[in-house]
């Protein structure tokens, strides 16, 4: 996995259990670097790498790097799977996206036919995957963010009557993570109630201080270990079903 900061990754406990189980010789590492241009160092010093995860903050920075992206990625504009392919000394690096897939299996069973209108907390790369997901279940999407930019609406926006119209919240930022687990996004969880479903694509703490007022109030709450799951499934069918 490349990214910046890493710390405690999944993804490496994950895979390497996975390749123990399945008695694979093969071993998942973490390549903590302060520059995306420094990908292409890791591809070229470690010739038997066969794939890459991508995490904050190379998403879309890293798009530039490859030979191909799927469509799905291209659409969305975030990568967060990397295929790497070696033939006869030539090497290819191929994009994919399994945000949307995990999230998309994850929120789907959860939705309910009053859920119409979401809104985005965030503007980053995992945000666009999510509103790429959403769309395709068939919600409107509004993103939030903390500053004037087109195309979104700021927190100070969100008002009561918006809450319960959009009644899909997914939280995509790091607000709350742990150790900030005192922080939560600024909505009025106060006009919430059962018909509001609460997503968070954080998954430490378990329950973040933003799910836990709105299950205060009612409403549904997912944290994101099921997408984190399902990604790395469909990280895996990427690196061997391709």
């Amino acid at each position: 996995m490349i990214g910046y900061p890493l710390g405690h990754s999944f993804s490496k406990s994950y895979f390497n259990q996975k390749f123990s189980d399945e008695n694979m010789d093969a071993v998942y590492e973490n390549y903590e670097i302060a520059n995306i241009d420094s990908l292409l160092e890791i591809i070229e010093s470690n010739p038997e790498l066969r794939g890459l995860n991508v995490t904050i903050p190379y998403k879309e920075k890293v798009i530039s790097y490859l030979d191909n992206i799927s469509p799905e990625a291209r659409a969305i504009g975030a990568v967060n799977v990397i295929k790497v392919e070696h033939h006869g000394g030539e090497t290819t690096l191929k994009g994919y996206n399994s945000d949307v897939i995990g999230f998309t299996q994850s929120i789907h069973p959860q939705l309910e036919n009053y859920h119409k209108k979401a809104l985005i907390l965030g503007t980053g790369g995992a945000s666009k995957a999510i509103d790429f997901g959403l769309k395709s279940l068939g919600l409107e999407t509004v993103f939030v963010s903390r500053y004037e930019r087109p195309g979104t609406i700021q927190y100070s926006d969100v008002t009561p009557d918006i809450v319960k119209e959009y009644n899909v919240i997914v939280n995509c930022t790091p607000c709350g993570m742990y150790p900030h687990v005192e922080e939560c996004p600024q909505l009025p969880y106060e006009a919430m109630d059962s018909r509001n479903l609460l997503y968070d694509l954080i998954y430490n703490p378990d329950e973040t201080l933003f799910l836990k007022k709105g299950k205060e109030q009612g409403a549904s709450t997912c944290n994101g270990l099921e997408m984190l799951l399902l990604q790395a499934f469909a990280s895996w069918d990427f690196w061997n079903n391709n």
